[in-house]
């Protein structure tokens, strides 16, 4: 447990580390708050960041480094590539800064072990956004599980053409990771829905044509679960990749649960219905509002750093399945 002291003036001042489309959404974010005064940007390339900086009014750093130092920060938020999100906030927690960081939290089980504990250690706040929990498809599952009966399958795909794939860092492996490390968000629902996990397989593949970067990934994993519930997820993403997909099915004794895109049904042996589905809009600034009140009111957040380690080792399970091609059993702690 955390127990913060409020900012004594009421302001958090904030150090944003990144420049993409998550970070953006941190900054508006950041700017509607009257909690918070966005102080300065770090990112990759210094003509993002200081065109970030410019549309925000607030000043460019030239390295994460350097920000993190900063005596002037309360609040780093972290939307950087995958790679780096353990060694920034290990920095940030170090120099006495709460983290608010994108999953996920770290792309090592035992890095992400030690921050975790860093972090409770100098009392400050680790929280590792998950806004699929927010998001209208997690509330809809969430809603209607009970009514599917006993469940036993659940497939969930999440796969997208890019032609040609961009040369960026979500398809560099070093940068983005193993891709069910670095799209963490499909385990993580499961996990959240569903609890533990017992076993794990997994079987991937990647088309590349250069060492550090690849065409296209497909990721295809089998979890079974502690209450013998079983799921499957595909993950793809690329050149190879020709029709999208974005689809959650669970399969009950009693009914199904089918969300596809935008639309969800809710399939009973008299009749089918529709379900809806809210929206995925606003969900990186009801995080960062969540956050905020956790710092400012202690009111709890919707997810702990705990959690997301737990899929975090899931998600490595994977991982280890797809290396050796065997079956990864996972152990409690």
């Amino acid at each position: 447990m955390y127990n913060f002291e409020p900012p004594l003036n009421k302001i958090m001042r904030v150090g944003l580390v990144g420049t993409g489309y998550a970070a953006k959404l941190r900054a508006e974010a950041l700017k509607q708050d009257p909690r918070t005064q966005l102080v300065a940007i770090a990112g990759h390339t210094l003509e993002k960041t200081a065109a970030l900086a410019q549309e925000y009014q607030t000043e460019v750093i030239n390295s994460w480094q350097e920000l993190v130092n900063r005596e002037d920060l309360d609040l780093v938020v972290i939307s950087s590539i995958n790679q780096d999100h353990g060694k920034i906030t290990q920095a940030a927690l170090t120099k006495g800064k709460h983290v608010i960081v994108e999953y996920p939290l770290s792309l090592d089980v035992k890095e992400a072990e030690a921050l975790i504990a860093l972090a409770k250690a100098k009392n400050k706040l680790l929280h590792v956004e998950h806004i699929e929990l927010l998001g209208g498809w997690h509330q809809a599952l969430k809603q209607h599980l009970e009514q599917v009966g006993s469940l036993f399958y659940v497939r969930q795909s999440t796969v997208k053409p890019e032609n040609p794939a961009p040369r960026k860092w979500t398809y560099n492996h070093e940068q983005f990771g193993f891709p069910l490390m670095g799209a963490l968000s499909r385990l993580h629902r499961l996990t959240d829905l569903f609890g533990e996990v017992f076993s794990v397989n997994c079987h991937q593949r990647y088309w590349e044509t250069e060492t550090n970067y690849y065409q296209s990934c497909i990721c295809v994993a089998q979890l079974c679960f502690s209450n013998g519930l079983l799921a499957q997820v595909i993950y793809g993403k690329g050149e190879t990749i020709w029709q999208s997909e974005r689809k959650f099915e669970i399969h009950g004794e009693k009914g199904g649960l089918i969300l596809d895109g935008n639309t969800g049904i809710f399939v009973q042996p008299e009749k089918t219905t529709l379900i809806d589905m809210g929206t995925r809009r606003g969900l990186f600034a009801k995080d960062t509002t969540m956050a905020l009140d956790h710092l400012f009111y202690g009111k709890p957040l919707y997810v702990t750093p705990e959690q997301s380690l737990y899929t975090l080792k899931v998600a490595d399970a994977t991982r280890k399945a797809a290396q050796t091609g065997l079956t990864i059993f996972l152990t409690k702690d």
